[in-house]
């Protein structure tokens, strides 16, 4: 027993040890292309939008179920961002609620003849309604029977879509005007294919909002969405952006992707029965363009381009996380070909590799670790000192990656006011306790 201690704590040893020596280099990497970004970012965006023809059209595609209280001004944030071409093509899911009828008394909309191709399967399509109204000209409205999930209606969408790029958000968003100049600017700024962009998100409970357009930024007021920025701004800003500039990003967020419509009709499109449809298409795109033998970028852009509602309780916030967590199990059930497999390179042998080891273990190794540490209690078998040291060093290093995640955000945006930066100060002390 005592020899299995032995061998156990030396694991977790180097466990945290890598952990430590990843997020660092990660920062490190972080920072690199943080600084390349905003260099570029003052004259690059104008300067390709002024000159270039070739801007890609974008469709914008959002599933929308039962959304009858936030549908009208969540459209029209969708049509009021700052770009020379892009459609919105709402995918009514078999709404119950007056969804689909606030659509077409508020836009003018009236059922239109459409040669709807199933390029990727999805329930039943019904019909297509388009706006008599020119000031609604970008709006397409589907309606179909519900799917059950998010990915059957986003699949519709992107049949419907006519452009080569499309965005896929959530109808509860709130977009950034210029949030599709930024994101499309990895695409045209490079001449290896981007197959798909993520871009950061944050939270928008208790920032200002007029008829779906972000106003003013603020800090959430509550603990869990309070929780959730500093949470997003670490996986973005860091987490992301890191692994990006060596080509090894592994998920682009469902809250908000763009991604070639060619190479995601190519891979099968959203996989309907999946709880991380998102991540399991970002990973069937990428083992696409392998097996394809063709080159593909997945980029990160650290710009805002988007707010969501972050879960306000801890049973909304339990309910996300399990989902995730199911979401992950399934990954590895369908996806456990690419795992530690040199064919699929990146994805096989870093991407794969990290989700497993230190996303998917996680919780085993905290469990076992909490059983572990009890029994040595219970035994005597704990070096105070050495454990409350490591103790501190754990703390130091988790509120160190919290304010460096604050940084970068000051660098790049500066949203928020200096009392909410000393407010998110304070909270990344007490953070790690709760």
């Amino acid at each position: 027993m005592e020899t299995i201690l032995y061998a156990y704590q030396y694991l977790i040893f180097f466990y945290a040890f890598s952990l430590v020596a990843i997020y660092s280099t990660l920062a490190v990497l972080a920072f690199y292309k943080l600084t390349q970004l905003v260099a570029k970012k003052s004259t690059d965006t104008e300067k390709i939008f002024r000159e270039s023809p070739f801007i890609p059209g974008i469709s914008i595609v959002a599933p929308a179920y039962n959304e009858e209280k936030s549908i009208i001004n969540n459209v029209i944030s969708m049509m009021t961002v700052n770009y020379p071409t892009f459609e919105v093509v709402i995918v009514n899911d078999g709404s119950k609620d007056d969804t689909l009828q606030l659509l077409i008394d508020n836009f003018e909309m009236v059922e239109t003849t459409y040669a709807y191709v199933e390029k990727i399967k999805t329930k039943p399509f019904k019909r297509i309604f388009k706006s008599t109204n020119p000031a609604y000209s970008r709006l397409i409205v589907v309606d179909k029977e519900n799917g059950g999930t998010k990915a059957d209606a986003s699949n519709a969408g992107v049949n419907v879509a006519k452009y080569p790029y499309f965005i896929c958000t959530d109808v509860d968003c709130v977009l950034d005007r210029e949030a599709l100049s930024k994101m499309v600017l990895p695409i045209i700024s490079t001449k290896t294919r981007v197959i798909a962009v993520g871009a950061t998100m944050r939270m928008v409970n208790s920032c200002k909002v007029e008829n779906g357009v972000m106003v003013e930024t603020r800090l959430p007021k509550r603990i869990f969405p309070l929780y959730q920025e500093i949470e997003y701004l670490r996986s973005y800003l860091i987490g992301k952006l890191g692994f990006s500039t060596f080509n090894a990003v592994h998920n682009v967020s469902g809250g908000l992707g763009l991604f070639d419509k060619e190479v995601a009709i190519g891979a099968g499109g959203y996989d309907p029965l999946s709880h991380a449809e998102d991540m399991d298409m970002t990973t069937r795109m990428i083992a696409y363009m392998i097996n394809y033998q063709k080159p593909y970028k997945v980029e990160q852009v650290p710009d805002t381009c988007c707010w969501t509602e972050g879960p306000p309780s801890f049973r909304v916030l339990n309910r996300q996380r399990t989902r995730w967590a199911r979401g992950l199990f399934q990954i590895f059930s369908v996806h456990k070909k690419y795992l530690f497999n040199r064919k699929f390179k990146k994805l096989g042998l870093i991407s794969f590799p990290y989700i497993f080891i230190y996303e998917f273990l996680a919780p085993v190794i905290e469990m076992t670790g909490y059983l572990v540490t009890i029994y040595l209690i219970i035994v005597g078998g704990i070096n105070w000192d050495t454990a409350i040291l490591m103790l501190f060093f754990v703390y130091i290093f988790g509120i160190a990656v919290s304010f460096t995640t604050l940084l970068y955000e000051r660098l790049l945006e500066h949203r928020f006011t200096n009392r909410e930066y000393i407010r998110l100060i304070l909270f990344c002390l007490i953070e790690p306790f709760i």
